[in-house]
């Protein structure tokens, strides 16, 4: 493989992952909800023994 060919590859790549991030983007902004993360759920304790709260969204409802 040559320069030119990798330097084509990795512009491809890159914009293929540049588009699947704004539209990930876009589709949170649009629907209005949250982005999750793996928490684990309620059941999770933080090294100081207490529960980790995922509440950090201000459009959370429990």
């Amino acid at each position: 493989m040559d320069a030119s060919t990798l330097v084509a590859v990795f512009l491809v790549t890159f914009v293929f992952i540049a588009l699947a991030v704004g539209g990930m983007a876009m589709g949170s902004r649009m629907t209005g909800r949250c982005l999750r993360g793996s928490c684990g759920g309620p059941a999770v304790h933080g090294p100081d023994g207490k529960k980790i709260s995922c509440v950090g969204c201000p459009n959370h409802h429990d």
